[in-house]
């Protein structure tokens, strides 16, 4: 047991090596090394009927052109500032309005886009557009052109998902301006469906596990037809019916650095307590319920958003046949070696 002249002495001690830039590890070990996660995030949930008229003010105040990418970020309440939802991602609500561009760009961030509300939109991605339907997930890999157009008569809005945080931590962000607003289209509407997306391949093809994947939109009614089609057999008590996106060449996720999900919770079906050490970004394509995280109840409906933190327990409520996507960091966990789930037996 130290006494008071001990303290004194590290006290002193401390302030000396301060000057040199130094800490002491023993002061800080249990922060640096937890006997388990202990998350400084919190439980969120963003309703969309409460936030969609901030976002149409956005169209009200600014161009997409002028923004060059009108979004309003969904910031984690304990990461203010950080442009963060979890400690490794990124999410917002992007608007593009009737006749809009968004103009192309290409960054080392990878990003997905998970379309919610209106029609006549469109994603390119490296000379090929594909017009966005609400539901879609779609992805722009790392370092590929891409823009956004509007071509229909009504504004449409999509989820925005990056590994910002995580390229920030590792200090690799750079970024490009292409020349034109718009890209030329090198490929029909459809092409990269075609070509890698019906469980056949390019006779020269050739991609490893840690290359995204040349897929770049997966459409909702395939999502949803799987989920129906996977829903006729048994149900997990801790997910219900869940299935996660995957590069269709390799098996792996679509991007190495985000892993992107989607569950079917048939109406009444509430689940059993489970965690794992990826935070999750949760949205309500269909129907709604409750979730139960760390004790912390939402109720969350249609294109509503929630996070769930790392290692907080979760149980998901369906109050009508509901279907959830969700994306994380796990593809990077998995391929550290640092992912983990438990699943409670009651």
């Amino acid at each position: 047991m130290s006494n008071a002249r001990d303290d004194g002495a590290r006290q002193d001690f401390y302030q000396r090596i301060d000057r040199h830039y130094m800490t002491p590890l023993w002061e800080v070990l249990g922060a640096l090394v937890p006997r388990q996660p202990a998350s400084p995030l919190q439980a969120a949930l963003w309703r969309y009927a409460d936030v969609r008229p901030h976002v149409m003010e956005a169209g009200r105040l600014i161009t997409a052109a002028e923004a060059e990418r009108r979004v309003l970020i969904m910031e984690n309440p304990a990461l203010r500032g950080n442009s963060s939802i979890t400690q490794s991602l990124y999410a917002g609500l992007q608007l593009i309005m009737p006749g809009e561009v968004a103009p192309a760009h290409r960054h080392t961030q990878s990003a997905l886009r998970l379309v919610l509300d209106g029609e006549g939109a469109y994603t390119a991605v490296d000379g090929e557009r594909t017009t966005m339907r609400r539901g879609d997930f779609i992805i722009t890999p790392a370092w590929t052109w891409h823009d956004h157009g509007n071509l229909g008569d009504e504004p449409v809005v999509w989820l925005d998902g990056l590994d910002i945080p995580t390229v920030r931590f590792f200090d690799a962000g750079f970024a490009e301006h292409g020349a034109q607003a718009t890209q030329e289209a090198s490929r029909p509407e459809g092409d990269a469906l075609a070509r890698y997306g019906n469980n056949m391949l390019p006779v020269d093809f050739a991609q490893t596990a840690a290359q995204p994947t040349k897929v770049f939109v997966y459409p909702f009614a395939k999502t949803r037809e799987s989920l129906l089609g996977i829903a006729r057999g048994a149900i997990d008590a801790h997910l219900g019916h869940k299935l996660r996106y995957v590069n269709p060449a390799t098996g792996a996720s679509p991007m190495p650095t985000m892993g992107a999900f989607a569950q079917l919770l048939p109406a009444g079906f509430e689940t059993l307590p489970y965690r794992c050490t990826d935070g999750t970004v949760y949205v309500c394509l269909e129907g709604g319920g409750g979730a139960d995280i760390g004790g912390e109840r939402f109720d969350f409906a249609l294109n509503d958003v929630f996070v769930v933190p790392s290692w907080q327990p979760l149980r998901l409520r369906a109050d009508a046949d509901t279907i959830l996507f969700s994306f994380s960091d796990r593809p990077i966990q998995q391929a550290l070696g640092l992912w983990r789930e438990e699943k409670a037996q009651h």
